[in-house]
């Protein structure tokens, strides 16, 4: 006895997506706009400013890095003010899965939750990987004594020059006293702090909203006094020239193509939906509020940042950190780094909180199967057994996978969500007008037509290694979409009849 398989055009009814609120397991409604507005920031301000910024400096754009985060920055309003109308019109777990499944359909839906699997749990294991390097700055810059980069770095890197994969050498100290290179191993902080993250998540969403919390403060404080302080080491000569020798005016998209990985949070807001306690006004309040907020402090600290240091000189690693030992600062830079970590950490705890509401969602319509992952415990009211796979499976890939690899893959996913995010407020304004719609994006369809166009020429920028990457991961999903979710999807055109 076989099952009927689905049509993969067919749309769920808003109306199926409000009733089915009311009944069946459900998440707790404790967050309020302030607790959304944290997770958000929370979630955003991490690995991205704090690591890929020097980074992007270095490689791409120099000290007009301060544009390409208005360009992200920009790209991401669009795509804000689309989240928050279909957020608000439709306040339930799934984030961009569940809007595209209500506009564009079945087939849609699954490739864009496979997609948001992509960008929640490789960018997860990005910002462990950046937490791991702030880690080790700690201890080399305040207690001088550096983690054995062997159990630091995972034993693979990819050359992007020559677009292949090596095996990671890193230098160390041999037993004879001189420097010889020998493979590394894997990264073992980053493993450790995705499994204590995990347990977090386990035991509450309130405990977690609390603890980002205090992170969120603590960070936005290290950040003010980098900005405050930083300002007293800023030479304009370092400014000049404010384009990258190598790159130019190209750089500012390159750049900004690079670096929005450092905007990955706001969007994980919509995730939450289903917890808010007022979802109709709460959700466009965190998602327009964190974005502005990060948008303001990433220029901020991306002007003085490449006014301290001369950007070809600036730490890839650890930049702000190593900024601040550069002017001998030792203080500031002992109390930042572990400002920083206590902001990755943040970082980490929100994307990773995000990932199993995803795959709930996409279990509740039968895309996966629901003893697992749409399983919520009895007394903590998480998706406890998804929450651990994932944490468990970020863990691993974060311990095993070089940074600069991770984070442009995330960047390629997450403009691609926008992408559909976009064109899904702008198909379903037109198609349902009568339902109420609490956050209107304004100037539709002009607002959703810039944001197609600014993020997809933000993915153009990565350039065709990462489109491989996302093709071969979509392509992954579909195997499993035709294999599996087909058969089981609960939205059937006369039921879930069997042949």
């Amino acid at each position: 006895m076989g099952r009927r398989p689905s049509d993969p055009f067919a749309r769920k009814p808003i109306e199926t997506l409000l009733k089915e609120m009311e009944g069946g397991e459900r998440l707790h409604r404790v967050l309020g706009p302030v607790a959304l507005t944290a997770l958000g920031v929370g979630a955003t301000i991490g690995a991205g400013i704090f690591v890929l910024t020097g980074q992007a400096a270095r490689n791409d754009a120099g000290p007009s890095l301060v544009l390409s985060f208005l360009l992200a920055g920009i790209g991401c309003g669009f795509a804000a003010l689309c989240y928050s109308e279909l957020a608000s019109m439709v306040p339930v777990a799934g984030s961009a899965y569940t809007y595209a499944y209500a506009t564009l359909g079945e087939l849609v839906a699954w490739v864009i939750g496979w997609d948001l699997v992509l960008e929640y749990a490789i960018g997860s294991s990005a910002v462990a990987v950046g937490w791991s390097k702030y880690l080790d700055a700690l201890f080399r810059n305040q207690f001088h004594r550096a983690i054995d980069p062997r159990w630091l770095n995972s034993p693979w890197d990819f050359d992007v020059e020559s677009h292949r994969f090596v095996w990671n050498k890193v230098a160390v100290r041999l037993a004879d006293g001189s420097l010889g290179h020998v493979q590394a191993y894997a990264n073992i902080p980053a493993l450790l702090i995705m499994l204590a993250i995990t347990v977090i998540l386990v035991v509450g969403v309130r405990e977690s909203a609390t603890f980002n919390a205090w992170m969120v403060l603590l960070n936005l404080s290290v950040i003010l006094l980098v900005i405050g302080l930083g300002t007293t080491y800023v030479e304009p000569k370092n400014w000049t020239p404010f384009l990258h020798k190598d790159h130019g005016w190209k750089g500012i998209p390159l750049g900004a193509a690079h670096i929005f990985f450092a905007y990955i949070g706001f969007d994980s807001i919509s995730t939450h939906a289903e917890e808010a306690r007022n979802p109709r006004r709460d959700l466009a309040i965190g998602i327009l509020g964190s974005l502005l907020i990060c948008t303001v402090l990433y220029i901020a600290v991306a002007g003085i940042l490449t006014g301290m240091v001369p950007y070809g000189e600036i730490d890839p690693d650890a930049p702000i950190a190593s900024a601040f030992q550069r002017h001998g600062t030792t203080w500031a830079s002992g109390l930042i780094t572990v400002a920083i970590l206590a902001g990755i950490t943040s970082s980490l705890l929100v994307g990773t909180l995000s990932q199993p509401r995803v795959l709930l969602a996409m279990a509740r319509d039968g895309m996966l199967p629901q003893g697992f992952f749409a399983a919520i415990h009895p007394r903590f009211l998480t998706p406890w057994k998804s929450t651990i796979l994932i944490g468990l499976t970020v863990g691993l890939i974060s311990a095993t996978v070089p940074l600069t690899f991770l984070a442009d893959l995330v960047s390629v996913g997450t403009l691609f969500a926008f992408l559909v995010v976009c064109a899904a407020v702008w198909i379903l304004r037109y198609r349902s007008p009568e339902i109420p719609r609490p956050f209107r994006v304004p100037a539709l369809p002009v607002v959703a037509a810039l944001g197609i166009l600014v993020n997809g020429g933000l993915m153009f920028s990565l350039g065709p290694d990462n489109w491989i990457r996302l093709v071969a991961w979509l392509g992954l999903g579909l195997l499993i979409y035709f294999g599996y979710s087909r058969y089981h999807t609960t939205l059937k055109p006369d039921g879930p009849a069997e042949l």
